[in-house]
């Protein structure tokens, strides 16, 4: 985990004040992921089809943002700006959107919510932890600590713990 320094400068107080809050901000990401997961296995279910669910939340998810988009949005990025964005990245993120969604949706009603949360958290942490050392996405680099390692198999065992 990284630390800023405390300092008695506004500045430095208003970046761990920052940072608390964007910690705090990733907690609630969790919730809203089972939320989520929740009803859209549920809407699924109704449906017959995770990957019809998939599609109703995909368009209701793009209707809001696109929304977002023109409330909060001042400035488009320009031609150049799009074209010089890798192909890949137009359409990869999106394609393991669909199928992390669906998937989703799908082991939720097999599984139950928490069997399929935490063994998808178990997915991240591992998976996470070597992209992060790495850089890999481009993303900034984390190094593997042996206090990381730890801390991931305490996390891991602790999701074993849960379930077992």
């Amino acid at each position: 985990m990284r630390t800023l320094p405390l300092t008695k400068e506004p500045q430095a107080k208003t970046k761990v004040m920052n940072y608390t809050s964007l910690l705090v901000l990733s907690f609630m990401v969790g919730i809203m992921v089972v939320v989520q997961g929740g009803l859209n296995a549920r809407l699924g279910i109704y449906l017959n089809s995770p990957l019809l669910a998939t599609s109703v939340a995909f368009l209701v998810s793009a209707i809001v943002t696109l929304a977002a988009v023109l409330l909060t949005v001042r400035q488009l990025p320009t031609m150049q700006a799009m074209k010089s964005v890798p192909i890949y990245l137009w359409f990869t993120g999106a394609l393991f959107s669909v199928m992390a969604v669906t998937l989703f949706y799908y082991l939720i009603p097999k599984l139950g919510i928490s069997t399929a949360v935490t063994f998808g958290l178990c997915g991240q942490i591992i998976f996470s932890t070597i992209a992060a050392h790495y850089g890999w996405f481009g993303l900034p680099v984390e190094p593997i600590a042996i206090k990381k390692i730890i801390g991931a198999m305490a996390m891991i065992a602790g999701i074993f713990v849960i379930k077992y």
